[in-house]
């Protein structure tokens, strides 16, 4: 699938929310986990880091397919992506991902990896919106 540009006013909804990731076996089994890490890195792509993630890593290393949400539960807006994944676990972006962690200064571990999602599409799970509307 083609990748679409995340609207700006969720772009700007993004930083400091807690995100919900949604994997899935190959055998079909879902997973979903919060994270804490969860980045705009340009239009396009979303990434999270892997610090504890290991059913998370597994689903992903036998599927990419990926859904995110985030809400703002005092607003009730909310938003959901869903796309491809890619582990990465070294290289630039990894290596950006790990100072990020220590900047936090929370004495967290070394991040195993950096989740980058190419985003296929964006759907509005706000409440007043009608959860569910495709909006990119």
């Amino acid at each position: 699938m083609s990748l679409v540009e995340i609207p700006l006013e969720v772009q700007e909804f993004l930083p400091g929310k807690l995100a919900w990731i949604a994997t899935v076996s190959a055998g079909g089994e879902p997973n979903v986990t919060p994270k804490g890490s969860l980045k705009l890195l340009d239009p396009r792509h979303i990434l999270f880091v892997d610090l504890y993630s290991n059913k998370t890593r597994q689903n992903l290393l036998e599927s990419n397919r990926i859904a995110v949400t985030v809400a703002d539960a005092a607003t009730g807006k909310g938003y959901q992506f869903k796309g491809a994944a890619e582990l990465l676990d070294s290289g630039p972006l990894f290596d950006e991902a790990c100072n990020w962690v220590v900047d936090l200064e929370r004495g967290l571990p070394k991040p195993r990896g950096v989740v980058r999602i190419g985003v296929e599409a964006v759907f509005d799970q706000s409440v007043e919106a009608g959860p569910g509307r495709r909006i990119a």
